[in-house]
């Protein structure tokens, strides 16, 4: 009898076998001039023959397209050759945690000119532009934690801030690595327990904390991720002022789980105002845990796609008082926004949807309340869109482009979608034709050739 295999190792999903390099890739359309650089993209991909038991557990690999004059020159794809690829264990026969082992599955950044693959359960990894793997990083023996795969750059001083997260304590540890890319302070942050935080936010003057019931369970090692909802934990937003780490104050919220926040700010009055891609309780359960059927395809499913919807909390440190609100009914997830606006109020975020088989890109407008969408229709799924700006002088915040890895529901082909940020539901501005079909997976950046210029 043979089984049926897991929604994560299908169709858009499916990995792919091997690595490969293709150069000047047909294009639709024109590629603007200004986009002088690299899209790379990261998502689990399990070795041909080692499947993995659950979609966030796959070995890291790295899709990357070059641009420049117009052209696409180049697409390669790469697995991040780590220590877990190489059959090593994060766990040590002691029972400590390694953190030099990890799949670096989920984020590819840029910062002070190094390029780093990222997981939530280890150090990260440097990359070359080719995408070869040059080793782990711990910044000099300052990190002792895992290193989360979504820290956040302050527009205003190059700062990268970040977290670490584990199953034993330290539970929390708040990081902050200088513009240049030094680790200059850490601080550990008092928790009641062991929790899967995925995601945080800064705003100029605070970082901001989701402490939410999706805890570590030992009896769930084994089977796929080790964490679980559990009612009894209750849900927290922590706010940080970023002078004082290791001060949190603590706002208690409706229970429920982000993966991905979307930007948050400190308003006029002194208050942090958060918007996040929200999974209601039952939501979260349903997603988890699958309801007894395939849970590391429906996981997959629902973080890709979409049962979140956007959702705001204005966290009032002065009275101690939260307001929740819903901002859009629309379900979505990865929503992004300008980076030049990360910790600012910012006016648009931008998201993937997937609702009723009918996918697209969103482009939420906070000034107005409106959205709109660029349908993808009912063959294609998006990947997270990356905001790229256009780099014109006093230019609009939304004076830019939007690039993302579309892929057939089937797996059989993908493209670089690049799509005029001012008018997201008009026609793509261009479509690179890539040699392959990718498979839908987590998170990318576009690095520019400057930032990668010696400083």
């Amino acid at each position: 009898m043979t089984s049926t295999p897991h929604l994560h190792v299908t169709g858009h999903l499916a990995p792919v076998a091997d690595e490969i390099d293709a150069i000047d890739l047909p294009v639709e359309g024109a590629l603007p001039p200004e986009l002088v650089g690299r899209y790379l993209r990261n998502g689990p991909n399990p070795l041909p023959g080692e499947p993995s038991a659950h979609w966030f557990t796959g070995h890291g690999m790295v899709h990357g397209v070059r641009l420049r004059h117009g052209r696409a020159e180049w697409y390669r794809n790469r697995w991040v050759r780590t220590r877990a690829l190489a059959g090593e264990s994060l766990v040590r026969a002691d029972g400590t945690i390694d953190h030099g082992v990890g799949h670096a599955n989920t984020h590819v950044i840029e910062h002070a000119g190094r390029i780093m693959a990222l997981v939530e359960s280890s150090f990260p990894h440097v990359l070359t532009p080719e995408l070869d793997t040059v080793g782990t990083c711990d910044f000099d023996g300052r990190l002792t934690t895992a290193m989360t795969a979504h820290p956040k750059t302050d527009p205003a001083t190059g700062e990268l801030h970040f977290f670490g997260y584990g199953m034993r304590p330290p539970y929390l540890t708040y990081h902050r690595l200088s513009a240049d890319g030094e680790l200059v302070e850490s601080a550990e942050i008092d928790v009641p327990g062991a929790t899967m935080m995925h995601d945080f936010a800064i705003t100029d003057r605070h970082a901001v904390f989701l402490d939410l019931p999706m805890t570590f369970q030992l009896e769930r090692l084994g089977r796929g991720m080790p964490y679980g909802w559990d009612d009894r934990y209750g849900a927290r937003i922590g706010v940080m002022p970023l002078d004082r780490p290791g001060t949190v104050r603590w706002f208690e919220v409706e229970p429920n789980y982000v993966f991905h926040v979307g930007n948050a700010h400190t308003d006029a009055a002194g208050r942090v105002v958060l918007d996040a891609a929200r999974y209601a309780a039952a939501d979260a359960v349903a997603m988890w845990d699958g309801l007894g059927t395939d849970p590391a395809g429906l996981a997959a499913d629902a973080a890709a796609t979409g049962s979140a919807r956007l959702h705001r909390w204005v966290l009032d440190p002065a009275s101690g008082t939260v307001a929740e609100s819903p901002l859009d009914d629309r379900a979505v997830e990865f929503p992004t926004v300008d980076d030049e606006r990360v910790g600012r109020e910012a006016r648009y975020r931008y998201a993937v949807s997937d609702s009723r088989g009918r996918a697209g890109i969103v482009k939420f407008d906070a000034a107005h309340g409106t959205r709109t969408e660029h349908d993808l229709g009912t063959d294609t799924v998006a990947g997270e869109a990356v905001f790229v700006p256009s780099g014109a002088p006093d230019r609009a915040e939304d004076d830019g482009w939007l690039l993302s890895i579309t892929t057939r529901r089937d797996g059989s082909a993908s493209q670089l979608l690049v799509l005029d940020a001012t008018d997201v539901a008009g026609p793509p501005v261009a479509a690179v034709q890539l040699p392959r079909g990718v498979p839908s997976g987590f998170h990318g950046s576009w690095i520019a050739d400057a930032d990668l210029e010696p400083r």
